[in-house]
């Protein structure tokens, strides 16, 4: 195949617009890596563990509900969306996955000797795949803040249960984050993660482990309309946490109703601001 009959490639990320002033943004969920960036990487890569998987499935009901809705095409692996873009630790004198990861969870190489990313290569993906979908990320919360005033903008994550680098022990199952309240109206992640577990059963927390990752703590400005929220979810709620990681539709009949429970709580709260 000659380069002028190539398929061009796949956009950075879609976009649905909604009519409320909610946004739902799903960092993590793309899986797929270009393939000059696939040839440098070890075969483990090729599996995209860390990704959270099935969140667009698990979230259908935002679209319905009337969210505005950002999602990219590429695994974190390329990079990852919510870091910043200098790669500072969001989580000092604790272990993370970088930028540009070079291991996932279980600290197995994701590339070939001698073709880790250089400078050079960090800044081509900084500008090929973070700044667009961080363009848009601003961008769509301008228009919903130009037109309603304020904005929820919830982060939606999974990740597995156990994930000994990370954490001891088991997750719980929500994990809200707030950046310890800065990120939105005060309070509100202990709202939350009250409702998830008198709701629904499960055990939660906020402001724990995860405290919101870097677009939580860069875009949400409550004192300036914009009140952002991180769910990051336990994988084992609603899908099987190893391959061939399967969505497991009877878990997800009952976590997903709570999940829209608990955003349209959140939407409610802030616009009673």
């Amino acid at each position: 195949m000659t380069a002028s009959s190539a398929e061009p490639a796949p956009p950075v990320f879609s976009l649905h617009r909604g009519s409320l002033p909610l946004l739902i943004s799903i960092p993590h969920l793309g899986t797929q890596i270009p393939a000059d960036i696939a040839a440098t990487m070890t075969p483990v890569a090729q599996r995209t563990d860390d990704c959270d998987w099935h969140l667009d499935r698990l979230y259908a009901f935002a679209k319905r509900m009337g969210a505005s809705i950002l999602a990219p095409t590429y695994a974190r692996y390329v990079i990852d969306l919510n870091r910043p873009p200098d790669g500072a630790n969001l989580y000092p004198g604790q272990d993370t996955t970088g930028l540009l990861p070079v291991d996932t969870f279980d600290k197995e190489p994701l590339y070939l000797d001698g073709h880790l990313p250089d400078e050079a290569e960090v800044a081509r993906r900084r500008d090929l795949y973070w700044k667009p979908y961080h363009e848009a990320l601003a961008s769509e919360i301008a228009a919903l803040k130009a037109t309603h005033g304020k904005v929820l903008l919830w982060e939606a994550h999974s990740i597995r249960s156990h994930v000994p680098r990370f954490f001891e022990g088991r997750l719980p199952d929500f994990n809200f984050g707030t950046s310890n309240g800065v990120s939105a109206v005060a309070g509100l992640g202990e709202e939350l993660a009250a409702m998830a577990e008198r709701h629904g059963g499960y055990s939660a927390v906020s402001n724990g482990r995860f405290k919101g990752g870097y677009i939580t703590r860069e875009y949400g400005r409550p004192e300036g309309g914009v009140h952002a929220v991180q769910l990051e979810l336990a994988q084992v709620t609603y899908m099987q946490e190893q391959m061939p990681y399967g969505y497991d539709e009877l878990l997800a009949a009952k976590v997903e109703p709570l999940i829209e429970e608990l955003v349209r709580a959140a939407l409610e709260r802030v616009l009673a601001e």
